[in-house]
């Protein structure tokens, strides 16, 4: 990092807004706008030195700033590129379409609509499969169901298409059912919400993409494929729990495009344990060797390392090189609070954090985190104030929620606590930060059902929370079921195994 010269730099950031707006046209819209911050907050390259001369101050290069970022990306595969041209019309009309969250309407563009649809109820269980389609109750481990084993339903042929429409039309599919599915489950933990309700889309989108992909080796194509596809049949595999072909999927992801920043956090979800992303230790089943030597290998790295609790001097030097590419990034600066949260500095995280609030108070991403770290100080003032910022931004941010949830518990008002974690969980039912949340104001209101479902359902959503665990070890200690409460603190010292508060829980079961 230390070597970026002023023309780096300079592609760097044409790559980047490219980037943006193919997540963008796809309407991946969290990925569009997390690479379009990094590349705002990319170091300008006139404050780069050349390599030839390093104190001077070179004029900036012919071409910059850069006048080939599109507005609207064409591929450069020429057969692509002309099904892309022929199909602009309707590209458009199916993302106005899921801009306005018609989903089935977008799909309809695309995709025929003489076919069968897939009755659940007629699919039985196969335990010994690897591909799951739906959660069962208790714990929420899911039924293993193949997909191999499910009748295929009769569709038509795919319509010939350009890549992009095609992921447009099935992305559709997904949010389609997805949408579907929360509407079946109803009010949050009401009688319809188990966590085994399923998105019924799932089994189609397999297998149209299971046609594309064979179809595309029949042809000898596949080394043209643009990686869109195959990140989306790696989440349908991650919804279905087959977590091992997912992973596969989407490091076939990346590796076809890098800058698919979504593949990388469906990815980064997946890994269990820190050994999966260590490179050195060529016997264990390891995701880092896998992966294709990019920049945002190297943040795919920092994320998940973080995401695991590992806190270690490697992660913070990786960080301060990356800062120095990108110095105002909120990101990497969240990245750089959140692991400082991790190891209970405290005051620097919140130091972090309130920096990030100054330079940029409209930003909401992660302050559930800042909240959680004022609560542990007791910093009742300033978490007041981060809750009113955030109301006046947007009230109806999970975030926003669990900051004001975050408030009332301080306060000791629980049920009001209660009231916001449920509205976050409204707006979006895998927030994970509500579900542990909520758990916590149920130990305290003594409702230990309550708590425990909160906390078995952020396990679900989470196997790597250690504070689920944890929590879910209070309860039975609670109810005096030391053998239950043995098991639970054993997972979460395994997740903390530096953190001496596992071990004393662990300790007081014995």
């Amino acid at each position: 990092m230390s070597n970026f010269t002023k023309e780096q730099a300079i592609n760097l950031r044409a790559q980047l807004l490219r980037a943006s707006v193919q997540c963008s046209e796809r309407c991946l819209y969290q990925s569009a706008k997390w690479i379009a911050e990094l590349a705002s907050s990319l170091k300008d390259p006139a404050d780069f030195n050349s390599p030839d001369d390093p104190d001077s101050d070179i004029a900036m290069p012919d071409g910059y700033p850069p006048d080939n970022i599109p507005i609207f990306s064409t591929s450069e595969d020429d057969e692509e590129s002309r099904l892309e041209a022929l199909e602009i019309g309707d590209f458009l009309l199916a993302k106005s379409f899921f801009d306005c969250r018609e989903y089935d309407r977008c799909a309809a563009v695309f995709l025929p609509l003489n076919h069968s649809p897939i009755n659940p109820s007629s699919v039985s269980p196969e335990p010994e499969s690897q591909t799951p389609t739906k959660a069962a109750k208790g714990k929420g481990k899911a039924r293993a169901q193949s997909l191999e084993a499910i009748p295929r339903p009769r569709t038509t042929s795919l319509p010939r298409m350009s890549q992009k429409s095609l992921f447009l039309a099935l992305y559709a599919k997904y949010m389609a059912g997805e949408k579907r599915k929360d509407e079946d489950s109803e009010m949050i933990m009401g009688p319809m919400d188990t966590g085994a309700t399923i998105n019924k889309e799932l089994i189609e989108i397999a297998r149209r993409l299971e046609d594309w992909f064979q179809e595309r080796t029949l042809q000898g194509k596949e080394a043209q494929n643009h990686g869109w596809l195959e990140y989306l049949y790696g989440v349908v595999l991650a919804k279905s729990n087959s977590n091992e072909y997912a992973k596969e999927y989407f490091i076939k992801s990346v590796h076809r495009n890098p800058f698919i920043w979504s593949a990388w956090i469906e990815l980064r979800d997946l890994l269990t344990n820190v050994e999966a992303i260590k490179a050195h230790n060529p016997k264990l089943r390891t995701v880092t060797p896998k992966l294709p030597h990019h920049l945002f290998a190297i943040l795919f790295n920092v994320d998940a390392n973080q995401s695991l609790y590992q806190t270690s001097p490697d992660t913070h030097s990786t960080l301060t090189d990356l800062l120095k590419v990108f110095p105002t990034s909120q990101y990497l600066l969240t990245q750089r609070a959140l692991l400082h949260y991790h190891s209970k500095d405290f005051e620097e995280s919140e130091s972090i954090f309130s920096s990030i609030i100054h330079s940029s108070p409209h930003r909401l991403d992660s302050l559930d985190h800042y909240s959680n770290v004022l609560y542990v100080m007791a910093a009742r003032p300033k978490l007041a104030f981060l809750a009113q910022l955030a109301t006046q931004t947007d009230k109806f941010r999970p975030e926003t929620c669990c900051i004001v949830g975050n408030y009332y518990s301080l306060k000791s008002e629980h049920e009001k606590a209660i009231m916001y974690f449920r509205r976050a969980l409204t707006l979006d039912r895998t927030f994970l930060s509500a579900w542990t949340l909520m758990g916590h104001e149920y130990i305290e209101m003594k409702n230990t059902h309550a708590a425990i479902e909160s906390y078995r359902r952020a396990v679900d959503i989470n196997r790597k929370d250690y504070r689920a665990w944890y929590g879910l070890g209070q309860t039975y200690e609670v109810l005096e079921m030391h053998h239950y409460a043995l098991f639970y603190f054993q997972r979460a010292a395994a997740l903390r195994p530096y953190d001496k508060q596992m071990w004393q829980a662990l300790a007081a079961c014995y």
